[in-house]
Order: C-alpha cells, then sequence, then structure tokens
C-alpha cells in the first residue's frame, strides 16, 4: 500500500437516522394536522402579542398619568401660593420644598428672565425650553457614584408676570427603568410562551398524526385480508376513540357479512351439489332410453321437480336479500295482522286436515300494523310450513296486542327446538334433521327473521310444552302514527 493510499481520506458517511427523521419531519409538515397546529399556532401568537402588548401600554400609560397628574397637582399649589403671598413667598415656598432629597424625584425652579436661578434644585435653566406655559421633557445631571448622570425628566412651566419663570418638574428615570423592565419581561415572557406553544403545536400534530396513523395501518392490514383487525382504543372518550368504535363496528359488520356470505357460498355449493347431480343422473336415463317413452317421461318430470326445488332455493335467498336489503319501500300498507294471518291460514287448512293436524286461529280484530303483505305473508307461510313438517296434531296460530306491541304468535306440539340451538336455526341453510330427507332448504326462519327486521319487529323463538312457539312482535300501528 503506497503512502498516498495510506493517507487518503475516507468517504464520508451516511447517516440513514438523519435521512429518516427528515422524511420523518418532512412528512409531518405536509399532514392537516400540522397545518391545523400552525393555524392555531399563528392565531396564540396574535393572542400573545396582543395581550403583552396592551399590558406594555397599559403599564407605561398608568406611570405617564400618575406623573402628569402629579405635576399638574404640584403647579396648582404653587400658582395658587403666588396669588395669596406674591414672588417672594413663592421663592421662600420653592426654596423649602427643594431642601434636601425628599426622595420624590420632583425638581424646581424659579428663574428671571435672563435664565438665572432664583431658587430651586436645578442649577440651570434646561437649554431649548419654551419660554410660554406648557409641558416640556429635559435632561438633568445628577450626581452618580463616579460621574454624573443624565436623567431623564418631565416638567411644566408656569409663566410670572415680568419675566419671571417657574418649572416643576420630575425625574423620571425610575420610571423609564420601570418601563424597560416590563419591556424586557414581556420580551421574555412572550418568547417563552412562543416556545411552549411552538412544543405544544408539534406535539398535539405528532399525536393527532399518531392516531390517524394507526388507523390508516389498521385499513391497509384488512385491505391485506386480516378482517380482524381492529383499530386499537385508547378509552379516552375523545372523538379519536368515538372514530375508532365506529371504524370497529363496521369492521365487525363487514366480517360478520364476509363470513355469512363464505357460509352461504359454502351452503349453496352443498346443498345444490346433491339435486344437480340427481338432475344429471336422470336426464342422462332419459338419453340412454329413448324408446322408453313412459321412462323418459318420468326422468323429465323427475329432473323438473328438482329443477323446481333448486329454483325454490334460489327464490328463497332472493326474498331474504330483498327483505334485507329493503328494496321494496313502496309496498308498505296498514294491515289488519288478524286478517292476514286468516287469510294464510285458510290456504293451508286443506294440507293441514290431509297430514291429520288440527288449525286453529286465534284472532283479535282490529290489531294494525304496517307493512309489506307479500313478505308477512311469505313468512308466516313459512312458519306453517314448518310447523306441518315437523310438528304434530295441533297448530295454532294467535293474534293479539301486548303493550302497544302487536303479537303474532305459531305454536305447534312437535318436539320443539333445542334452547341451544334457537339462535343458530335463524342462519341460512341450518337444519337440525342430520340426515336432511325432510325436504327444504333450511331458509325458513332466515326468512322470517329477515321479514321480521324489515318491519322493526322482534321474533323469538319458545317452548310451548311440547312443541315450538314462534313469536313475532310488531310496532302498533296507531303507535307508530302517535
Amino acid at each position: 500500500m503506497t503512502i498516498a493510499e495510506k493517507l487518503r481520506l475516507p468517504a464520508p458517511r451516511r447517516w440513514p437516522a438523519t435521512a429518516a427523521i427528515l422524511r420523518r419531519a418532512q412528512r409531518l409538515v405536509r399532514t392537516h394536522a400540522f397545518r391545523l397546529a400552525g393555524l392555531y399556532f399563528a392565531v396564540f401568537v396574535l393572542s400573545v402579542l396582543g395581550v403583552l402588548f396592551f399590558v406594555y401600554w397599559t403599564s407605561a400609560d398608568f406611570v405617564e398619568r400618575q406623573t402628569e397628574a402629579t405635576l399638574d397637582a404640584e403647579i396648582t399649589g404653587l400658582a395658587e401660593q403666588y396669588a395669596q403671598r406674591g414672588l417672594s413667598g413663592l421663592v421662600q415656598i420653592v426654596a423649602a420644598r427643594s431642601a434636601g432629597d425628599r426622595g420624590d424625584g420632583m425638581l424646581y425652579l424659579i428663574a428671571n428672565r435672563d435664565g438665572r436661578s432664583l431658587a430651586g434644585n436645578i442649577s440651570g435653566w434646561p437649554e431649548g425650553s419654551p419660554t410660554a406655559s406648557g409641558s416640556l421633557s429635559f435632561q438633568i445631571e445628577v450626581p452618580g457614584r463616579s460621574h454624573e448622570e443624565s436623567h431623564p425628566a418631565r416638567g411644566k412651566l408656569f409663566a410670572i408676570p415680568d419675566g419671571y419663570r417657574l418649572l416643576v418638574g420630575r425625574d423620571i428615570s425610575d420610571a423609564a427603568a420601570f418601563r424597560d423592565r416590563v419591556k424586557t419581561t414581556l420580551v421574555w415572557s412572550g418568547l417563552l410562551a412562543l416556545a411552549l406553544g411552538l412544543v405544544g403545536g408539534t406535539v398535539m400534530s405528532r399525536n393527532m398524526l399518531r392516531r390517524v396513523e394507526e388507523v390508516n395501518r389498521t385499513a391497509e392490514r384488512v385491505i391485506a385480508g386480516n378482517l380482524s383487525d381492529r383499530v386499537p382504543r385508547l378509552s379516552t372518550a375523545d372523538e379519536f376513540d368515538q372514530l375508532a368504535a365506529n371504524l370497529n363496528s363496521m369492521l365487525d359488520q363487514i366480517e360478520r357479512l364476509m363470513a355469512g356470505m363464505r357460509e352461504v357460498t359454502d351452503n349453496v355449493a352443498h346443498d345444490l351439489k346433491t339435486p344437480l347431480a340427481r338432475l344429471r343422473a336422470r336426464l342422462e336415463l332419459a338419453l340412454l332410453a329413448p324408446a322408453d317413452r313412459s321412462a323418459q317421461a318420468e326422468a323429465i318430470r323427475a329432473a323438473i321437480g328438482e329443477a323446481d326445488r333448486m329454483l325454490a332455493t334460489f327464490n328463497a335467498l332472493l326474498s331474504i336479500a330483498e327483505a334485507e336489503a329493503g328494496v321494496r319501500t313502496d309496498f308498505a300498507e296498514t294491515l289488519d295482522l288478524a286478517e292476514l294471518a286468516g287469510a294464510v291460514a285458510e290456504l293451508y287448512e286443506p294440507v293441514a286436515e290431509e297430514k291429520g293436524f288440527a288449525m286453529r286461529v286465534e284472532g283479535v280484530p282490529g290489531v294494525l300494523i304496517r307493512g309489506d303483505r307479500h313478505l308477512l305473508s311469505q313468512a308466516l307461510a313459512n312458519l306453517l310450513d314448518n310447523a306441518l313438517k315437523y310438528g304434530d296434531g295441533e297448530i295454532v296460530v294467535a293474534v293479539s296486542r301486548e303493550a302497544g306491541r302487536a303479537v303474532l304468535e305459531v305454536s305447534d306440539r312437535g318436539p320443539g327446538i333445542p334452547e341451544r340451538e334457537r339462535e343458530a336455526v335463524f342462519d341460512r341453510f341450518v337444519r337440525l334433521e342430520p340426515s336432511r330427507s325432510t325436504p327444504g332448504n333450511g331458509l325458513g326462519l332466515s326468512l322470517v327473521r329477515a321479514v321480521a327486521h324489515r318491519h322493526n319487529a322482534t321474533v323469538a323463538l319458545a317452548d310451548n310444552r311440547p312443541g315450538l312457539k314462534v313469536r313475532l312482535e310488531f310496532p302498533e300501528f296507531p303507535a307508530l302514527a302517535a
């Protein structure tokens, strides 16, 4: 290695931390939170400067007015003494008041027309002072520790006949020092307040940015597929916590909808796989036996039946989606719930008699609700269909009024539903029969719940001892109108 290589200076090091800090600072400056903090800081600066200026102006004006009042009082008193005792009496009074150091900084001088002092504690008439009565400012020399010092003074001139003049003044060096001290204090206080405001604004903007970044990071993770992630809350009950709570509720709802969609997709695939396979098999049989017209016709009828069952499944899904979305807003009308229940039950009476059921309708007339006749009839038909499938002996449809609510109940004497399963049966494609041998698609109670929610009603399952009781409670129409 050569000497030149040994003496070669190393390349300057790059500091990634510094670059990261600069990028972070630039990012902070571009944020809305920083701009908002900057606006608040500007308002704060103007407010502080206004307050400090007002305090300084008030203090200076107070000192000035106090000095003027003292001088006016002295001039007035001495003018009265001159009127009573003449020039000689005035000289004696001024000489008496000028004797010694009274500590109040008062200055007195009586001079003749030539400016020669007759009495007072000022050595000579101030240069450039007017000769007419009025206010004036001048400088005086006072003995200091090592040399004479020049102090500012404020005075008033009183003209005496025959060219004599009376000057009453006051050393305002203490007042000037007080004003300077107030000014210095206010300046430092203002700088401290501005520094605190700047630091506070920066901290506030960083805190706001941190809370917003938490929302952004959560949104990014949700977009990436992690639907279980949530915005953290600090339990501060502020607007950010409220926003986080609302966003988390929205994410919970989205997660539930996505889970429901996956479940519906899986259930649709599972429940339609077998009917489609049967449909295909029967159509293949019809193709394999073209000469046997009766077998071919039977296969076609069976295929049509399978197609009808699949269409019923899709129609039920569409009805549930329609009820949940509330798209049928123009079909609401005032309905007598007992009349509606009787009409639907009358349609099912032949089927009930054929299966050996006794169907009874117990209705109180005049129980009015506001709703969609088609959806409500379909929901009640689903309940009666379930009762005919799983019930035994007797089916009761009851309409009543309780505590301002319209109540519709459908009861049967079947095996009922275990209490632990009563919420699950409202989900789509849920069937408690493992073999799934009974005709149906598991969407009946899902439609009932969707129709109930569409009408601001509640639906609940209860034990009929024995059997099942389905209870729907609607807002009664007069109560809604009130």
